[in-house]
């Protein structure tokens, strides 16, 4: 009887160890799973991620994309945020240049940060940004107002995919977030400021 104990109890032993190292392998996997998708999505346009360039090829066909542009805020970050009017055509392989604009509405310096995406989803693979605001944090002081500027082009690859010939219009959208750690820092003053 007490072998047939031992045997239970050595097999508890492993089931227990296999589901502790399988809690703990999820947990790694939780915490790799956000890098690692955002590297899929630069990498495949996934989503209408969008691409990073050093600098326009120059136009390479006749063909024009139409590139239109949107602009949203998170309901927590009191800030106005606008997109351009105006659409802008350009040939394939055409930088084009564009500029959001943004003001502070509070009497506190604010760290914003942009999220991106282009829609259709699968021209996010076709169209390179070569500066854009979104790769930094953007600092506005109270009140204050700034023109942000974003160059971009549509890679000439997008006119060797077929997939990609009902594509006439993309439209370029962003949402400002505050960036963590000025939340944090407006947390931390409101507790210490005295309550009159």
């Amino acid at each position: 009887m007490s072998d047939e104990i031992k045997t239970n109890a050595s097999a508890n032993k492993r089931v227990a160890a296999g589901a502790a190292l399988m809690a703990v392998t999820m947990i790694g996997a939780a915490y790799a799973a956000v890098p690692l998708y955002d590297l899929f999505c630069r990498v495949t346009g996934y989503g209408g991620t969008t691409q990073v360039a050093e600098a326009a090829p120059g136009a390479v066909a006749e063909r024009m994309i139409t590139v239109r542009f949107d602009a949203s805020l998170n309901r927590k970050l009191p800030w106005a945020f606008e997109a351009p009017e105006n659409a802008v055509k350009l040939p394939i392989g055409e930088s084009g240049l564009a500029f959001y604009s943004a003001k502070n509405l509070t009497d506190r310096r604010i760290t914003g940060t942009a999220t991106y995406n282009v829609s259709p989803d699968k021209a996010g693979y076709y169209f390179s940004k070569i500066d854009c605001f979104c790769f930094t944090e953007q600092v506005l002081e109270p009140g204050q107002s700034v023109d942000m500027p974003v160059s971009f082009f549509v890679d000439p690859e997008i006119l060797t995919d077929p997939e990609m010939d009902d594509v006439k219009t993309i439209t370029l959208s962003y949402t400002f977030f505050e960036a963590p750690e000025t939340a944090q820092n407006t947390k931390q003053q409101e507790t210490a400021s005295p309550r009159g």
